[in-house]
């Protein structure tokens, strides 16, 4: 008879991960949309909600939602007639979720992933690794090791 690994892990361990998915799952959206917004004015435009819209496939009442979130947060500031604009909470954030993103999708690259798979994983992927997680990424990425 095959012999069975325990299924479930203790109870703190399980506990503290999924707290850490709850909190991960909570920041998806106000991650994504400041990194959109900060694409949006790094290539030259305003960061409008039509085109955060049309960018997200959702409707423009959802990003008005949203965005008035993102501006009691403090993420961003929007102008009458104007675009959204990122505060400086919003930039911080939109550079920490972008080097995420590139360290999860170089890794990705690395163990051959092609290119449209690894940049779609990525945007999943890069809210919910660990710090941890990223170092590892990161030291096999500059040793060229993807074994321990």
């Amino acid at each position: 008879m095959k012999q069975r690994l325990p299924v479930l892990p203790d109870v703190e361990s399980q506990s503290e991960g999924f707290r850490h998915a709850r909190e991960a799952r909570r920041n998806v959206l106000i991650e994504d949309y400041v990194e959109l917004i900060d694409d949006l004015i790094a290539e030259g435009r305003e960061a409008r909600q039509v085109d955060i819209a049309d960018r997200l496939g959702v409707s423009q009442p959802t990003v008005a939602k949203m965005l008035s979130r993102l501006e009691v947060e403090g993420f961003v500031t929007r102008k009458p007639y104007r675009g959204v604009f990122l505060t400086e909470a919003g930039e911080t954030l939109a550079e920490t979720v972008r080097a995420r993103h590139r360290i999860v999708e170089e890794f990705l690259l690395a163990l051959g992933i092609d290119s449209m798979t690894a940049r779609m994983d990525a945007e999943g992927m890069e809210h919910f690794v660990s710090d941890e997680t990223l170092d590892a990424f990161r030291r096999a990425l500059k040793t060229g090791r993807l074994s321990p």
